[in-house]
């Protein structure tokens, strides 16, 4: 996202007979003129396309988030980037990368309880302080309630406000996964960034414009 000219090479002869006095006497012709060398095959270079202009953007980061219900613990981990162009500078051209959602649980009289998944990043979109991640599950806790998820291949989404210094808590949206029968989540989309981060944060690099 050529051709040669054809070479020819034409040879030239030339051959004569005569009759003296009644008799057909042959006559050698005379020796050919050399045959000019034939032009050297012309090759055209491809013309050189003008490389499409593309901007990439990234989130990196760990941070733990806010959860209403007391004993729950829950952490994003992301590592995501996205490429745009200029006849694409909204949807990403490709996007690659990982993110994890850990989840832990401590209730009274109960065993500690945890769940993470991991998932391959298929879609990062940034706009100024704001980034919205989908990924597909692969990983998972094993024996964990999202096993099913991960041969079912669901996506989940995570949004993210990165505030800047002053500009109060950043803060983080979760989808969580869809259940059978429910349309599945649309690559690009998560719900908007809601919990406040209580620890860690992230770096956000947002695209640049394409002129």
């Amino acid at each position: 996202m050529i051709q040669a000219a054809p070479r020819i090479i034409a040879v030239l002869a030339l051959a004569a007979t005569t009759t003296v006095t009644g008799a057909s006497v042959a006559v050698a012709a005379p020796a050919a003129p050399a045959v000019e060398p034939a032009a050297p095959a012309v090759t055209t270079a491809p013309a050189e396309s003008t490389p499409t202009a593309t901007t990439t953007s990234s989130i990196k980061g760990w941070a733990r988030m806010y959860f209403p219900a007391p004993g729950n613990d829950v952490q994003i981990t992301v590592d995501a980037h996205s490429e745009f162009t200029q006849e694409s500078p909204s949807i990403p051209t490709r996007s690659w990368g990982t993110f994890r959602i850990y989840h832990g649980v401590d209730e009274p009289g109960k065993p500690h309880q945890e769940n993470w998944g991991e998932l391959e990043v298929d879609c990062l979109t940034t706009g100024g302080p704001t980034a919205t991640v989908t990924g597909i599950l692969v990983r998972t806790t094993p024996g964990g309630p999202w096993e099913d998820l991960v041969k079912r291949r669901v996506r989940m989404g995570v949004s993210f406000y990165v505030a800047g210094k002053g500009a109060g808590p950043s803060r983080i949206g979760l989808s969580g996964a869809t259940l059978k029968g429910e349309p599945p989540l649309t690559r690009c989309m998560a719900p908007a960034p809601d919990a406040p981060v209580t620890k860690g944060g992230y770096t956000l690099k947002d695209k640049r414009p394409l002129d």
